[in-house]
């Protein structure tokens, strides 16, 4: 640890845990209680309802839902699924050149996702490969965006794998396909959950890029909170933040632990 003594340790965890609570805990619980509100005073909230909830399993917002699903999805298994692909390509190259090549899948995570979704809106709005006001051009966006965390956990993963199990498998006269099946993917199999829960997350929970390209009738839940924030519904939107974060928090937990099973002996 950076910090030795005790009293120092006890200040920085006080510290640390305020911070949690400022900034995390107390946004959400004001979520929450704007969520179940009837409508908010001038410090806190009156009346107690679970309208907005059962508003939220119906209608624009439940397609939204739905929406997001299926694009973080889809999405998240193409990236995952790449990731794997490019992940396993630059193996056969040295470390010096892995290092170089591994920048060009880092770089849309350096770039602003505002700055991506533009980018897309215009390449994509004409010429042979139009694609704009269809699925395809959020599926595009989102997937260039998480590309890079998919790239980086199955890189990590790769290394964190024993070169002498593999060539234990080809000295006993496996196949490069055998291996890679039967080896190589199974022991690759928890970072590429880890990869898919990340994505997911991201995905699901991204804005930036969607509200600029989003087509009619595919609207993802953080582009209607967005929109009902604008027009002042602050507790439909409160309602839907928490089943968002719910669904997106319920994912990781249940993808992570499923890697965890996978990676113990």
């Amino acid at each position: 640890m950076l910090v030795w003594s005790r009293c120092a340790r006890k200040v920085t965890s006080t510290v640390a845990v305020t911070l949690f609570i400022l900034f995390f805990l107390l946004p959400l619980l004001v979520i929450l209680l704007s969520s179940l509100s009837q409508q908010w005073g001038d410090f806190l909230p009156s009346g107690f309802t679970f309208g907005h909830f059962i508003n939220a399993f119906q209608g624009t917002a439940w397609d939204s839902l739905l929406a997001s699903l299926v694009v973080g999805f889809t999405a998240s298994f193409f990236a995952l699924f790449c990731g794997c692909w490019a992940a396993l390509a630059l193996r056969q190259y040295s470390v010096r050149w892995q290092k170089r090549l591994s920048v060009f899948f880092f770089l849309p995570s350096a770039v602003p996702s505002v700055s991506i979704g533009l980018g897309i809106l215009v390449a994509f709005s004409q010429g042979p490969l139009q694609m704009n006001g269809t699925l395809w051009i959020v599926l595009v966006a989102h997937f260039v965006l998480i590309s890079a965390f998919s790239f980086s956990n199955v890189a990590t993963g790769l290394t964190r794998i024993p070169a002498d199990i593999e060539n234990v498998a080809s000295s006993l006269g496996a196949s490069p396909g055998y291996r890679l099946r039967y080896v190589t993917l199974p022991l690759l199999m928890p970072w590429m959950l880890s990869a898919l829960a990340l994505s997911l997350s991201l995905s699901m929970g991204e804005l930036g890029a969607t509200v600029m390209i989003y087509p009619p009738g595919w609207t993802t839940l953080p582009v209607t909170i967005f929109s009902l924030t604008d027009r002042g519904s602050i507790a439909d939107s409160s309602a839907l933040t928490i089943i968002l974060v719910l669904v997106i928090m319920w994912l990781t937990v249940k993808l992570e632990r499923l890697a965890r099973r996978l990676s113990s002996p």
